[in-house]
């Protein structure tokens, strides 16, 4: 890891296509919609937009934690939109897409923390195409059981949560959130249902030790835990917490040898890398196999 002032070079990125931003924000615009591409700031969002793919972000742009590192908005939501589900299939369908990935705001004001509209928006989706492979990236409902069973009864292809960082540092960047439910949470996955994948992912740069994101890794693998990704942290604005070092291209991808020596059935790592950039990639092989 090293550490100075100014972006290193490996993380500077080309120009987004100006066209390919404008014609996904019309679209997403048009239906209602939100993607945690936009609303997270993700640098790989231009990338993204103009390979026609975009990640969904479930429930309204307003989440009710406010994790240091998040660019995304907190504040009081407004209410689900029961037509959402829709409308998100919809999206998909202009964009052509065979693999899916949902998301959500942290909704601790639901009774079942969102977990019915993921339930709902994945029926829809099976309902509009049964061949769909879709990929949840959900939130920790506060710890519910019940809530995890509805969204696996829905059958998702991938069940991904976060943990974000190492145990040490969550009192600082996740501080509503708690490590061993976190994990727990994969674990339970995998108990309700073998057959799902799970996937989860960090963010590095926030001040770990090398030895914590090892440790980390070698926990996620102990709940069963099939995809990792692992990226850069970058700061989002003055108010979030500071980028505390760089890890190099040559570090992420000793972790990335590392993950798969551990069992990871596959790894994405490396700088620009975000939990559900090329998410297809990392999980149509296996699945497909």
């Amino acid at each position: 890891m090293v550490h100075m002032r100014q972006h290193p070079d490996w993380l500077r990125l080309p120009a987004p296509q100006t066209g390919a931003m404008e014609r996904m924000e019309a679209m997403t615009a048009g239906l209602g919609l939100h993607t945690v591409c936009q609303s997270a700031l993700c640098p790989n969002q231009g990338a993204c937009f103009a390979q026609g793919t975009a990640t969904f972000l479930l429930l309204g742009g307003t989440c009710t934690r406010a994790c240091t590192f998040c660019a995304v908005e907190s504040g009081i939501p407004a209410p689900p939109d029961p037509a959402e589900p829709g409308r998100i299939v919809e999206a998909v369908q202009r964009l052509g897409l065979g693999y899916v990935v949902l998301t959500s705001v942290t909704r601790d004001d639901l009774p079942d923390g969102g977990a019915g509209y993921f339930a709902d928006t994945l029926r829809a989706l099976h309902e509009y195409n049964p061949s769909l492979s879709v990929e949840v990236l959900v939130p920790d409902f506060q710890g519910a059981e019940d809530a995890l069973k509805m969204v696996l009864a829905a059958r998702p292809t991938v069940v991904a949560h976060n943990l974000e960082t190492v145990p040490r540092l969550y009192p600082g960047v996740r501080p509503a959130a708690r490590f061993p439910g976190s994990i727990e949470m994969l674990r339970r996955a995998k108990r309700i249902d073998s057959g799902v994948f799970t996937k989860s992912g960090l963010m590095l740069g926030l001040g770990e030790e090398r030895e914590e994101v090892l440790q980390t890794m070698a926990s996620l693998r102990g709940v069963g835990c099939d995809f990792l990704t692992l990226g850069q942290y970058l700061r989002p604005s003055p108010a979030h917490h500071p980028v505390v070092g760089f890890v190099t291209p040559a570090e992420f991808e000793e972790y990335r040898r590392t993950g798969l020596g551990m069992g990871f059935r596959g790894v994405a790592s490396g700088p620009l890398v975000r939990s559900s950039f090329r998410a297809a990639s990392l999980v149509e092989g296996v699945t497909h196999a």
